[in-house]
């Protein structure tokens, strides 16, 4: 489908030139019964935003054309709150369908979910619609069901990232990574927790106009997110293996010396393949890549409570200059320490 409009400005929030009529992009917002609040409302507002700006201010072009839909006429929210939906048999064809989270956070939650048969017939739905020419978007915890379609094998993905070893065991084929905000892999579009709603939807709005897209994050004051490192807690990460929690607690305590694996391996009474198969199969990391993220994770918290100075915080973690950790804050986070220490 032809861009919408010329993308001149690089992102300037001035004039911005019609260069055709192409017809609005079709979307389905998919959602079930315990859908999350704050994820359906931030997806419609941006695509509404998009449209209202594009009516005020460019010639009363209309981008996009969203019905959301159901497997029943009424949805009811996660708070409780019923939400009039199309049927999804009565939904126009899609040019792309997304699915905002289920509200549930935790495996004990989410599993049962997965079994429920409006979820297995919305798949059906998304895996039609996926035949007849769709692209398929989810965000945070409806990333599962996309993957329960298996239209992500093989892909590459992302999710929310408190349950990336649940993710990463139930779908092996999946190429998963949590770290990334939003991930585009073939039909598919993947996006991390909760608020990388706004995050996603921003991308496809991105994809008529980045000029647009632009506008209407500074509307509803989105700033880019491109990681959820930023975000994640690794320390509740580590709890899904007791190996892989006790390697946590281990490196945890000895952050500001040099970490040597086999002193590792000797003290958690196990082999250095082992413990590395267990972080890999849990987090997805090496022991190596663990422990940096530790030590950025352990910076940051020092930059935001403390007043020491760079290279003191990068001698504490590890670090044999402040150089060093600063070109590792950028390289991560995209931060560095004066923006840190402002947020």
């Amino acid at each position: 489908m032809p861009a919408l409009y010329s993308a001149g400005g690089g992102g300037d929030t001035g004039a911005i030139d019609i260069i055709d009529s192409d017809p609005a992009m079709q979307i389905t917002v998919l959602a079930f019964d315990g859908v999350f609040d704050t994820g359906l409302a931030a997806m419609l507002d941006v695509f509404a935003t998009a449209n209202e700006l594009s009516r005020l201010k460019y010639q009363g072009a209309q981008p996009f054309q969203v019905t959301l839909a159901g497997m029943r006429a009424r949805v009811r929210s996660a708070h409780g709150f019923g939400i009039p939906a199309v049927r999804v048999g009565q939904a126009p064809r899609a040019d792309i369908v997304l699915l905002p989270a289920l509200g549930t956070k935790t495996p004990a939650q989410l599993l049962p979910a997965l079994e429920r048969a409006d979820v297995g017939d919305g798949i059906a739905y998304l895996k039609e619609s996926v035949a007849h020419g769709a692209d398929a978007a989810a965000a945070c915890i409806s990333t599962f069901v996309l993957a329960e379609s298996g239209l992500l094998d093989e892909e590459e993905a992302t999710t929310t990232w408190w349950l990336a070893p649940l993710f990463r065991e139930r779908y092996p084929s999946v190429r998963l990574d949590p770290s990334r905000m939003v991930v585009a892999s073939g039909r598919c579009l993947t996006s991390g927790a909760a608020l990388s709603h706004l995050d996603l939807a921003l991308h496809i709005v991105r994809q008529r106009s980045p000029d647009l897209a632009a506008l209407v994050a500074r509307y509803l004051i989105v700033d880019q997110r491109p990681s959820q490192s930023a975000y994640a807690i690794t320390h509740h990460l580590a709890h899904a293996d007791p190996l892989v929690q006790r390697f946590d607690r281990w490196a945890r305590a000895r952050l500001g010396e040099r970490i040597v694996l086999e002193d590792a391996a000797a003290a958690l009474a196990t082999s250095k393949r082992t413990l590395a198969r267990r972080l890999q199969q849990v987090l997805g990391k090496t022991p190596v890549e663990h422990v940096q993220d530790l030590r950025i994770e352990q910076a940051v918290h020092l930059i935001r409570t403390s007043a020491d100075s760079v290279e003191r915080i990068a001698a504490a973690v590890g670090y044999s200059d402040g150089a060093t950790l600063r070109t590792l804050l950028r390289r991560r986070l995209g931060k560095g320490v004066r923006e840190l220490r402002a947020g």
